[in-house]
């Protein structure tokens, strides 16, 4: 386990997955990384590679032949190498071999790297293709966990979540007043990609779905949580529509944010109603849409990375 640390933050990194353990917050006291309770979910905040949800019947295919291949890929199953390390970062590796060639049948050198500055810690991914002649398919995602409801006395109902856009007229970020989102098929557990729903955040009065009371509408741009909001598992926005999600406390000042540019989705999950933590998930590529049969390099955003190329993506996760 590696330890990162300043004057305003404490964090945990296990060299399995490579995987965020805790983020502990002195000034308030608490811990604000989902610590794994097997009763409801038994992992933190994995990283999903080279898939990112689940492939259609649980294979996929790459040049004419099919690969059995499990939820999220592998990586957060297996042991990374702790390459860099000072107080405040580190960085770690994965390499392909022998055995995950078997299920993937590509070389890729995947190093994940965490930056502790004041109150922000930045989660940065590169992918290399060793290959001189092959390229490189994936998917890449975060899925980290945060506690909720975090006081005392409050309920994960009591929280919200507020969506923010790249901004317009020189604002880094304003509210969202409209998102589209799709969820998963309970039948094939893949993406309903055809029944696109809308998310009215614009503000004003607005009709609470689940006992017909109309309630004001907090501000543009939040969401309140719900007890039947993740029934049908995530809640999956494409086409880089988030750029900054927050978690906010009862009085609606923020708990956390994520900020994630250039990411072309986002999940919003929960395991049920009653799991004390909800994930802000940001993703480059995502679970197969309903009844897809194609090629590896034909999911929905899936990343060809060139001969000896490299791509970089980075995420930030602010405790207020």
């Amino acid at each position: 386990m590696t330890r990162l640390e300043n004057a305003y933050l404490t964090v945990q990194i296990n060299e399995l997955g490579a995987e965020l353990t805790g983020i502990y917050d002195k000034e308030r006291g608490h811990e604000t990384i989902w610590q794994a309770n097997p009763e409801f979910w038994d992992r933190h905040a994995p990283i999903l590679f080279p898939f990112v949800g689940k492939v259609n019947g649980g294979y996929y295919r790459y040049k004419g032949r099919k690969y059995p291949m499990g939820q999220h890929g592998f990586a957060r199953d297996l042991m990374f190498t702790l390459i860099r390390c000072t107080d405040t970062s580190a960085t770690y590796d994965l390499v392909s071999n022998e055995k995950t060639r078997e299920v993937y049948p590509m070389d890729f050198d995947l190093r994940i790297t965490y930056i502790l500055d004041d109150n922000v810690l930045t989660v940065q991914w590169d992918v290399f293709n060793p290959s001189s002649d092959e390229p490189l398919y994936f998917s890449i995602g975060g899925h980290p966990g945060f506690n909720v409801p975090i006081l005392p006395g409050t309920v994960k109902n009591d929280y919200f979540v507020l969506f923010e856009q790249e901004g317009m007229g020189g604002e880094e970020f304003e509210p969202a007043s409209h998102l589209r989102y799709i969820l998963i098929d309970p039948e094939t557990a893949s993406a309903d990609a055809d029944n696109v729903r809308m998310l009215d955040l614009s503000g004003g009065r607005r009709r609470d779905t689940e006992d017909g009371r109309v309630v004001p509408q907090l501000a543009p741009g939040m969401l309140k949580l719900t007890e039947h909001m993740f029934d049908n598992d995530a809640l999956i926005f494409d086409g880089s529509q988030i750029t900054r999600a927050s978690i906010l406390y009862p009085d609606r000042t923020p708990y956390v944010r994520l900020t994630c540019r250039d990411f072309p989705s986002f999940g919003l999950w929960s395991k049920s109603a009653k799991a004390p933590f909800v994930c802000l998930e940001p993703w480059i590529g995502r679970v197969d849409n309903k009844g897809f049969d194609g090629e590896l390099k034909d999911r929905f955003e899936e990343q060809k990375l060139d001969p000896l190329g490299h791509f970089h993506r980075e995420y930030s996760i602010e405790i207020d």
